[in-house]
């Protein structure tokens, strides 16, 4: 299961990877990031879903 970590400062969408998790920052309407902490798994199911939806 996704952990959900605090809100950080304002940013670009980015992914990077911290020993086993995949972190996740996504910008957010009205400022902030949502922070995401994702596993392989999580992270390949995601690309799926989001894949699903755009049509690749």
């Amino acid at each position: 299961m996704a952990a959900m970590k605090p809100r950080t400062g304002d940013g670009p969408m980015e992914a990077v990877r911290e020993s086993r998790v995949i972190v996740l920052r996504v910008p957010l309407e009205g400022g902030g990031r949502l922070v995401v902490s994702v596993n392989d798994e999580e992270a390949a199911e995601l690309r799926n879903v989001l894949n699903g939806v755009l049509g690749d």
